[in-house]
């Protein structure tokens, strides 16, 4: 039972709401600020944000009939009678109830305006999956990853712990973009491994709805573009030592998206997860650069 549970987590996708967080710690540490209790606030929020939204994803498409047994990926305990759907919805709003009460805790440093972002935030978690019109159903999921997990996370970690929007444009808008484009493409390989699936019980992903080796190309596209977004932050305030990072970064990319190609089903899953922390470790980097430099 326990090990079902943490399955439904989803854990090798957890790095992405970490990496969010991490980069607007940067940006707020660029501007001269730093604050440990915010930065932890934040941490854990984005962290059970991403749980509620796999719980979710979970008992909606199990309720829609979209999962069946035996299907590629992650193994979803709702679907295969390993948690019963009543559980998983308790287990659903209880930990948003809790993650709602945490995010309150940071209108005392962002003020009462952070109330409306945490309640689209939470409407995310559940939109996603739930709803009239389910975003990750009609081929804007990496859109809407794009914008909580990139930049929203990084904007809010930022401000929470600053109270100022400095260098908003030129620093924390372009990384806040450049995280959640990593994020995306995190779901890209999710749903080019479930395409078939996804196809066979009319979810139109934007993998069902474009094609694999169309967005395999936007896969490669992000990666590249995030580089460059982030290259073109840092390469003119700190020494040009540190972009042997971004070189990394691409270079594993580029290996990760040549597998990606030539894989299908569960051989998918070990990519997810590695793309998932290539995302981390580019949010570490940053973090380590602005810190150290």
């Amino acid at each position: 039972m326990i090990k079902a549970w943490i399955e439904a987590m989803r854990l090798r996708t957890l790095p992405v709401s970490a990496a969010g967080v991490l980069a607007g710690t940067a940006c707020a540490i660029y501007n001269g600020g730093f604050n440990t209790l915010p930065f932890v606030i934040c941490l854990l929020f984005a962290l059970i944000a991403q749980i509620v939204s796999n719980f979710a994803n979970e008992y909606f498409d199990f309720k829609k009939g979209l999962d069946r047994k035996g299907r590629e990926g992650f193994r979803r305990g709702v679907t295969e009678g390993d948690i019963s759907p009543k559980a998983m919805l308790t287990a659903t709003m209880t930990l948003l109830c809790l993650d709602s009460l945490i995010g309150l805790s940071l209108i005392w440093w962002g003020g009462w305006w952070m109330l409306p972002v945490g309640i689209a935030i939470a409407l995310f978690a559940l939109g996603y999956s739930a709803g009239p019109y389910p975003l990750s159903h009609h081929g804007l999921g990496e859109i809407a990853v794009l914008i909580f997990f990139g930049i929203i996370p990084v904007s809010f970690t930022c401000f929470v712990q600053t109270g100022t929007w400095d260098n908003f444009v030129s620093l924390t808008l372009p990384v806040g973009i450049a995280i959640g484009l990593m994020g995306a493409n995190v779901l890209i390989v999710n749903n080019y491994r479930d395409a078939d699936d996804d196809r066979a019980v009319g979810k139109h992903t934007s993998v069902v709805i474009f094609g694999r080796n169309t967005m395999s190309r936007v896969y490669f596209g992000n990666g590249v573009a995030s580089c460059l977004l982030l290259v073109w932050v840092t390469i003119g305030r700190f020494d040009i030592i540190w972009q042997a990072g971004t070189l990394l970064y691409l270079n594993f990319h580029f290996i990760i998206w040549t597998r990606m190609r030539n894989s299908e089903g569960k051989e998918l899953n070990p990519l997810l997860g590695k793309t998932a922390m290539l995302m981390f470790a580019m949010s570490v980097w940053l973090l380590t650069m602005i810190a150290v430099a």
